[in-house]
């Protein structure tokens, strides 16, 4: 195995009270640690874009492009997330797990995790958001903050990446907060092994 895979050992598993199967949390680190280990140049200008992978995939594709969901309910967010979103243990939030498909084929995972707190007010829509895009509404926002990318490279069989789009190859994804009027939110992207860069 190479020095750079020895790198992103998954971290112990965390446990939630849904009917999901146990999810490995990735061991994150920030994007800024992590340029001068390198990153492949194939992957590299997609985890370090700020602006919509939406609009970007949409792009690329050509607009053979759509938003599959596939599950969405409230969970007790993995340790990791709890802590970027300071939220505390007993907290739950709506867990939102998505497709990005282009051309018809999975590119891209997409973990959503927003708290109670933040499905109110103008982002209550956001409760009921079905096969639409939810960077599409992020990026829409005008007063959108984005924290600094954190990035993981999942080994082949990640259970961070939902149960019908495991694959045997290793997986780069990143994550962000997003603030929007002072309520926060995460959003990660796992770029799948159909992915075309």
């Amino acid at each position: 195995m190479c020095k750079s895979l020895r790198l992103w050992q998954t971290a112990p598993v965390s446990y939630s009270r849904s009917s999901k199967p146990l999810t490995a949390d990735p061991a994150w680190r920030s994007s800024t640690s992590l340029q001068a280990a390198g990153l492949p140049a194939s992957v590299r200008p997609w985890l370090l874009d700020e602006g919509s992978l939406t609009a970007r995939l949409i792009d690329k594709s050509q607009g053979e492009f759509r938003v599959q969901r596939l599950h969405q309910g409230w969970q007790r967010p993995l340790l990791s997330e709890q802590r970027l979103l300071g939220l505390g243990a007993a907290q739950w939030a709506l867990v939102r797990e998505v497709v990005l498909r282009c051309f018809d084929q999975p590119w891209v995972y997409a973990r959503s995790i927003i708290p109670a707190s933040t499905l109110s007010g103008k982002l209550r829509r956001l409760r009921h958001l079905q096969n639409e895009s939810l960077g599409e509404l992020l990026f829409q926002h005008p007063k959108l903050m984005r924290d600094e990318f954190e990035l993981a490279l999942l080994p082949p069989g990640s259970t961070y990446i939902h149960s019908s789009l495991q694959q045997d190859s290793p997986a780069w994804a990143r994550r962000s907060r997003f603030i929007l009027d002072g309520r926060a939110l995460m959003v990660s992207e796992v770029f799948l092994q159909q992915f075309q860069a």
